[in-house]
């Protein structure tokens, strides 16, 4: 007897199976495809309340820096929708006075000290990637441990004060000047960069200043202005130092006013506001509108930077 062998176990596509794709692994089905209707629900409901606390209060902020003085008074300092526009408080605070002196010194001191950190820690972190720099190990050695270990208060201040920065718009930039951690994190996106790419620039001739300016700082858009942000942030929120080291209020940054107009409770007189205005607005509302105006700048420049924002900062990360 001859065997008789039947031809859908050989052939697959007479069985009615898909034949398997070589080169194709199946695809991952996601969380959100397993969910039920009440997870979505759930989860739905939580981020509608998450984002409820987090708009809610800064519509609040801004309703009541704009609102009437009488509807201020009548819901006693917090006005939700205000019923009109009243910008008298910002008048008030910017018509030459304390707040507009601050406003200005915060925003150089900002853009100085972003520059120069900018500066310092790409070029501290292009030689720390560069292994036949000199003292390559020993510097990268003395950054991490500046990133485990930071100064005191105490020895802080002396050092500050013992190179002449008491009192001085600098001593709100050089001590924060460079950062540990953002000079790793650009330090690995240059380590990262084709060693191949770098190598043809030497053989065309190119020098190693030539090299960071034209490959490195172009290649690093991305990192660089995520890091960037972030000095940008510090420097623009930072009180403590101008509480340590500025004696003279008349130098105080925005948000030393802030601290001592809004978190204090301090009231703002004629004085301080450099004109005197019969009818001034309520100090809830000027204290609103400070917090406003120092919202504003940053509100303003991280929609530009959102999109280099997640490339940055997961680079060095270790990719799956």
């Amino acid at each position: 007897m001859t065997a008789t062998t039947d031809p859908t176990r050989t052939d697959p596509t007479r069985s009615g199976a898909a034949p398997e794709r070589p080169g194709r692994t199946p695809r991952r089905r996601r969380l959100s495809d397993t969910a039920g209707p009440v997870e979505k629900t759930v989860k739905a409901v939580v981020l509608t309340i998450a984002c409820a606390l987090v708009i809610i209060p800064f519509i609040g902020i801004v309703s009541t820096s704009v609102a009437p003085a009488d509807q201020v008074t009548d819901a006693g300092g917090f006005v939700l929708l205000p019923r009109d526009i009243d910008l008298s408080a910002y008048r008030s605070i910017l018509s030459g006075g304390v707040v507009a002196r601050a406003l200005l010194i915060s925003i150089g001191v900002t853009a100085i000290g972003t520059l120069l950190s900018l500066t310092l820690t790409t070029m501290l972190a292009w030689a720390l990637a560069r292994r036949g720099t000199v003292g390559n190990r020993a510097m990268l050695l003395l950054v991490l441990i500046s990133l485990l270990f930071s100064p005191g208060l105490i020895p802080s201040y002396l050092a500050v004060r013992q190179f002449g920065l008491i009192d001085s718009y600098w001593a709100l930039i050089i001590p924060t000047a460079v950062s540990a951690f953002n000079v790793i994190v650009v330090r690995s996106f240059f380590v990262g960069l084709p060693a191949e790419l770098l190598e043809a620039a030497r053989i065309d001739g190119a020098s190693e200043t030539q090299i960071f300016l034209r490959i490195g700082l172009p290649l690093s858009r991305a990192v660089l202005a995520v890091v960037g942000l972030f000095y940008g942030v510090g420097y623009w929120n930072a009180f403590f130092n101008a509480l340590l080291y500025l004696n003279d209020s008349s130098r105080w940054p925005l948000q030393m006013v802030l601290r001592t107009y809004v978190v204090n409770g301090t009231e703002l007189g004629g004085t301080d506001l450099g004109t005197v205005v019969e009818s001034t607005p309520p100090q809830t509302t000027i204290q609103m509108a400070i917090l406003v105006i120092s919202i504003i700048p940053i509100v303003v420049v991280y929609p530009f930077l959102q999109r280099h924002f997640a490339k940055g900062m997961l680079t060095g990360a270790v990719k799956g």
